[in-house]
């Protein structure tokens, strides 16, 4: 029934103006009015998973005779366009809502059932025909399908952004690895100088802190791939068929893993929000290893003629208002800023974990969905833009090799000739005279000018032989 520019639809609770050429009915309309906290609405990679929990359901449901041909093809095509993201728009709920995520859940059956509706030749709003929870949830609760979303949802996150964002900059870390490798400078401990090391060696430190971050996502992909389909309102499975959940989520499984699985115990899958919290956790250390790279890299360019600007960052924009000339590490920053954003998303997953998880249900999976796919996504992106913007075209300047000479920490290749007190002193004398180690080494102590260079050879203390290393 329509009235100038609404319609009248209702739900259990009664009848209730939708706008006439809107696709969600009335039970979404009043979520609308419910919570008019924010701008947030439902991410798109959870609307795409809504339509594909609800499309396989609808195709199962029909084998398994509890839902006529002709109208599980129509709630299938429907849902199939809900997942392809053509109904976005249609998806007005906010974030901060019911904690099950029942609203969003009850938004994706109605726009999929008006959809279905149209398909079928009807109007929108003839629940007799096609309804949202008889038909389009038939077999399901919001309490199982919603983090059987999430989980999907971030499934395919870290496949598309992260896990490819992670790759890309461990290919452009083993790169430079392998065209630093020549370049010998001191090394930092304490950020005081060190015993030497190799630029490439650096890298390579990097390249695998990255490495080893992609490892670490791998486990969260098995916890994620444990779905709670199948245990309906508090994990009983009442009101499915027994074979629903497992039937739904083998036909998932080519769209987002081949380890998709119905949970072994559907009382913990949905009261608490674990794999989540436990991807998140992995997805911050993943943070904290960019964090690393992206400062060190600001750290060791820092100048270009006042600090250490051992490397070179490609200059990609002006980087002041006033002073001419000036170029900073902007992609380092955007990288850290990011970091920042995913260290605050994994506190507000942490604490949905924690508080949300209340007797047979988590009631803040809306929020910790948001922030779980918002840091993964912009994690990828921040792994993809410092490799392209910033790794890539990095060089290395003349002054790592020239500070090396000038350091202290290679009196620690003396320690085996002439004892630790000896070299010690030597150290202190070179810097309070501004003198080299070599300098006064040759000046102070016993060895032989050409036995000296063998032992403040670069090359020897960056791959030093068991009796030098075994002996300090």
């Amino acid at each position: 029934m329509t009235e100038g520019s609404v319609r009248l639809e209702r739900d259990s609770m009664g009848e209730m103006e939708v706008p006439a050429d809107a696709y969600y009915g009335a039970s979404t309309q009043r979520a609308i009015g419910n919570f008019p906290i924010s701008r947030l609405r439902l991410p798109g990679r959870l609307i795409t998973a809504l339509g594909d929990i609800k499309r396989e359901a609808a195709l199962v449901n029909a084998e398994l005779g509890l839902l006529p041909q002709d109208l599980a093809r129509a709630i299938a095509a429907a849902a199939d366009e809900v997942s392809q993201r053509r109904f976005d728009s249609q998806f007005v709920v906010d974030i901060f809502q019911t904690g099950s995520g029942t609203s969003s859940n009850m938004n994706a059956n109605e726009v999929i059932a008006n959809r279905a509706l149209e398909l079928l030749g009807g109007a929108r709003g003839e629940r007799d025909r096609v309804h949202p929870n008889d038909h389009v949830n038939l077999g399901q609760s919001s309490n199982d399908v919603f983090p059987s979303a999430i989980h999907l949802a971030a499934l395919a996150a870290l496949r598309d952004e992260l896990v490819p964002g992670l790759e890309e900059l461990a290919v452009s870390l083993g790169r430079q690895r392998d065209r630093l490798w020549g370049v010998i400078k001191t090394g930092r401990t304490h950020l005081q100088d060190a015993t030497p090391i190799r630029l490439g060696q650096e890298f390579e430190g990097y390249r695998s802190q990255v490495d080893r971050a992609l490892g670490r996502l791998d486990g969260a992909r098995l916890q994620l791939a444990e779905l709670a389909l199948g245990g309906t309102a508090v994990g009983t499975g009442i009101g499915t068929h027994p074979e629903f959940a497992a039937r739904v989520i083998a036909r998932l499984a080519p769209r987002y893993d081949p380890g998709l699985r119905e949970t072994s115990d559907h009382f913990q899958a949905q009261s608490s929000l674990d794999a989540v919290v436990f991807t998140s956790g992995t997805v911050r250390g993943a943070a904290l290893a960019l964090h690393k790279i992206a400062a060190d890299l600001r750290l060791l360019s820092f100048g270009p003629r006042a600090g250490v600007a051992e490397l070179s960052l490609p200059e990609v924009q002006p980087g002041s208002s006033i002073m001419p000339g000036k170029v900073n590490p902007v992609i380092c920053e955007s990288a850290l800023m990011v970091v920042a954003q995913v260290l605050g998303d994994d506190a507000t997953v942490a604490f949905c974990g924690a508080d949300g998880s209340l007797l047979e249900l988590n009631v803040m999976l809306p929020v910790a969905a948001h922030n779980l796919l918002e840091e993964i996504e912009l994690l990828g992106r921040a792994s993809s833009n410092l490799a392209r913007r910033a790794v890539n075209g990095l060089l290395a300047t003349e002054r790592g090799p020239r500070l090396l000479e000038e350091g202290l920490a290679i009196c620690t290749a003396l320690v085996p000739a002439i004892g630790y007190d000896a070299a010690a002193a030597i150290a202190h004398e070179a810097h309070r005279s501004g003198r080299t180690v070599r300098q006064v080494a040759l000046e102070r102590s016993s060895i032989p000018a050409l036995e000296l260079d063998r032992l403040l050879d670069p090359e020897r203390m960056v791959q030093p032989t068991l009796e030098v290393a075994g002996s300090g």
